[in-house]
């Protein structure tokens, strides 16, 4: 029996069934014909099936149908024509019938109040998980509709992370979708395309998905710009038939020369799209007639060693074009695509630009990881080329899982994946001349964090082709990268200004948060220890053999609405919560438990012994190691020598001002609660930066003389700025002086006003 005919027999229940449950008349579509939907068109395609899973992807059809019974499209057609065009397009890449089961039932949770469960019985675990995975999470609340997109985004990609059929339906899924949009309203075709244009597209590319990632920009690009899309394709159907005489020549030329070498040869004619040609003149600030590659050719040859022989058969044809040779064979791109590409120069003096490969390397080409089923499928092929892509892409797959350990933000997970979705990759190599593809405009690193994720968190420096550059330097193919590493160094956090990848940007991220939270636990547990102890009282133990105390801790979380201790003592540190309130309230449950304050702890709280003198007791002591926690006020800069006091900002630390800083006394005039004792260490560990303001003659060689003096004072430079529009005769500079103290800083400004070029040196106060 044929597969046409098998498919109509089985057929036949359904569709009588559909008719007794809905007798009304057939709906009509955009176009005003009958539309019928019907299993038979699917059923042709699925000739590589067995007939068992024909009957169970038959199953899942009559499920569907069942299910979107009465719903109508935007076009005016049955819902389920549009999961009978997704499983079509699934069944064109081969895959096997769990996978179209969950195309054809894809909507089934969304949209029809079916519930994984009732998927699980009846069709299998992996089929409901697939079905899951292509299920948005509308039902749930989100502050915005931004928040819910991102969301759903995230499960969907983690969920394809773990088995890539998922992604190939979603794919099959927007692409139907964007060819029937026409019946929607203007409003939500734009919000689709553009979403399509910046997360769909990318990762069809990603994959290796050329043909849909065409098609998805181009339809995006209609659907976001109709008078542009609709000019720009008349004008190359236009150059299409100016042109049609010299493309065909190229072709006569270049079969001739096959033919005359003795060479098996397929040669095709390909053309930009709409969208392409249009980022092109975008990228260029070019009219039309100066994009001049619209048309190409692809020669396709049985073996990888023909593709060589090609190139050299076409370079003795037409003369190449310098420069503008890539041999994506020897190094695939990033998503295993793999050709020779070069550019000729046509007997009219036009470039045209020729791709060479074998027809794996074809099929890989245009379907990307789908390539592996088709292959998976044909016991005739050599499916290796299938399988470096399906490699490859899964490498990037799980790379999304490596991302999501340590984002657990939805926007941020996919503000990182956005940025992974680079097309363009330069070629890299480790010391041991391991190769590494990185995203166009990756840094020294972003090559750090590629390698593993403690060489990114200790690195300190990097060597380039042998010689020492910046960390920020960005690589070309061909660099020779080596990472220079300190056990004591971590991430900076101006590393997130310049790195290009989602996992350095993610993994520097995580780090930098989980230092914060620790440091700000740490301050948060001696502002309470402080606060107690002006109770009489001494901070309750936190370990786990005192049964007592982590009770009593127990009732102050469930009180503070905290999680646990450490949580309340983060906020504490971050100031969302006041210590001294936490530390009374602390006070009342240790009271009901029968704890008095001490006189000596309320003593010492308030007074120290120093030299038989009674001084107030310092708060918080500010020695520049406390990191995150406490921040040096950027208003007044202050540094040792300087009387601070410390503001407790809410959610954001401990910001420490100088006594005479005026924003300063305005926040203590607004929250004077907020405001705690702090004082600078005996022995500061580091320098600090303050301003200072200079007038300086111009002339010659005045700023390395200014350079100079402050060396000589062993300060640094951080930071210079200057006026925009100097005077004739002098210029008014900002620098931004590291620094121990303030006794420092006045030798430094000694040293400045003795330099010749310098009229007047101050430091400078808000």
């Amino acid at each position: 029996m044929s597969i046409r005919s098998f498919a109509a027999e089985l057929l036949l229940p359904s569709v009588l069934q559909a008719k007794l449950r809905n007798p009304t008349p057939t709906p009509t579509g955009a176009d005003g014909k009958k539309v019928l939907a019907s299993f038979a068109t699917l059923a042709e395609k699925l000739g590589y099936l067995s007939k068992a899973d024909v009957l169970l992807v038959r199953d899942a059809y009559k499920f569907a149908d069942q299910a979107h019974l009465g719903q109508m499209r935007a076009s005016g057609e049955p819902y389920i024509t549009h999961p009978l065009a997704v499983a079509g397009l699934v069944a064109d890449w081969r895959l096997d019938a769990q996978a179209l089961m969950a195309a054809l039932m894809h909507d089934a949770m969304e949209d029809c109040g079916i519930t994984k469960i009732e998927l699980i019985e009846r069709f299998g675990a992996p089929t409901a998980e697939m079905v899951d995975g292509l299920t948005k999470l509308d039902k749930l609340q989100f502050s915005t509709r931004e928040e819910g997109q991102a969301e759903s985004f995230r499960k969907m990609l983690l969920a394809m992370a773990r088995d890539v059929r998922i992604i190939l339906i979603k794919l099959a899924d927007r692409l139907h979708n964007m060819r029937t949009m026409v019946g929607m309203p203007l409003a939500k075709r734009s919000r689709i395309a553009r979403e399509t244009l910046d997360i769909y597209a990318p990762i069809a590319h990603r994959l290796g998905l050329n043909l849909i990632y065409r098609e998805l920009q181009d339809l995006s690009f209609q659907h976001l710009y109709p008078w542009r899309h609709a000019a720009l394709a008349k004008a190359v159907k236009r150059a299409r038939g100016y042109r049609r005489d010299i493309v065909e020549r190229v072709r006569g030329d270049v079969e001739k020369s096959f033919a005359h070498a003795k060479v098996k040869v397929q040669v095709s004619g390909r053309e930009k799209t709409v969208y392409s040609i249009y980022r092109k003149m975008r990228q260029k600030h070019a009219g039309f007639a100066q994009v001049t590659d619209i048309f190409g050719f692809r020669i396709v040859v049985p073996q990888p060693m023909d593709c060589y022989l090609a190139l050299g058969l076409l370079h003795q044809t037409y003369k190449p074009v310098p420069g503008r040779f890539k041999d994506y064979i020897a190094i695939p791109k990033v998503n295993g695509y793999q050709s020779l590409h070069t550019t000729l120069v046509s007997p009219l003096g036009t470039a045209v630009e020729f791709q060479i490969r074998t027809e794996p390397m074809n099929a890989v080409a245009e379907s990307g990881i789908a390539a592996h089923w088709m292959y998976k499928h044909d016991p005739k092929s050599n499916g290796n080329a299938a399988g470096e892509a399906q490699r490859l892409g899964a490498m990037w797959l799980k790379s999304l899982l490596d991302i999501q350990d340590e984002t657990r933000d939805a926007a941020e997970f996919l503000e990182h994946v956005k940025i992974d979705l680079v097309p363009e990759a330069v070629y890299v190599f480790t010391p041991m001349s391991k190769i590494l593809a990185l995203p166009r405009g990756a840094t020294a690193v972003d090559f750090a964090y590629a390698i593993h994720s403690d060489v990114g968190d200790h690195c300190v420096a990097a060597k380039l082709n042998g010689e020492a550059v910046a960390l920020r330097t960005v690589l070309k193919s061909g660099d020779v990268v080596e990472i220079v590493t300190a056990p004591g160094a971590r991430p900076n956090p101006g590393w997130l200004n310049f790195v290009s990848t989602g996992r350095a940007r993610s993994k520097i991220r995580h780090f930098l948060k989980t230092m914060e939270h620790e440091e700000s636990r740490t301050l948060g547990e001696k502002l309470l220890a402080q606060a107690l102890r002006a109770e009489g009282l001494l901070m309750p133990s936190a370990e786990l053999d005192d049964a007592p105390a982590l009770a009593l801790w127990l009732q102050l979380t469930r009180w503070s609405g905290n999680r646990s201790r450490a949580d309340l003592l983060v906020d504490i540190g971050l100031g969302r919560k006041i210590a001294t309130i936490v530390a009374k309230r602390l006070a009342q449950l240790m009271a009901e438990r029968g704890g008095r304050p001490d006189a000596i702890t309320l003593t010492l709280n308030k007074f120290g012994v120093a030299d038989d003198v009674a001084t107030p007791m310092p708060g918080v002591v500010i020695d520049g190691t406390e990191g995150a926690s406490v921040q040096l006020a950027t208003c007044c800069r202050p540094i040792p020598g300087d009387e601070i006091r410390g503001y407790l900002g809410r959610g954001e630390g401990l910001l420490v001002h100088t006594s005479e800083c005026n924003i300063g006394k305005r926040l203590a005039d607004r929250d004077p609660e907020r405001w705690i004792a702090v004082e600078w260490a005996e022995q500061p560990t580091r320098h600090f930066e303050t301003s200072v303001k200079l007038l300086v003659k111009n002339g010659q060689g005045a700023l390395a003389q200014l350079a100079a003096a402050i060396s000589a004072a062993e300060a640094d430079i951080s930071h210079i700025e200057m006026d925009a529009e100097p005077q004739d005769d002098a210029t008014e500079l900002r620098l931004l002086l590291a620094v121990r103290d303030r006794q420092h800083l006045a030798d430094v400004l000694r040293a400045l006003k003795r330099s010749p070029p310098v009229m007047r040196a101050n430091r400078l106060k808000p």
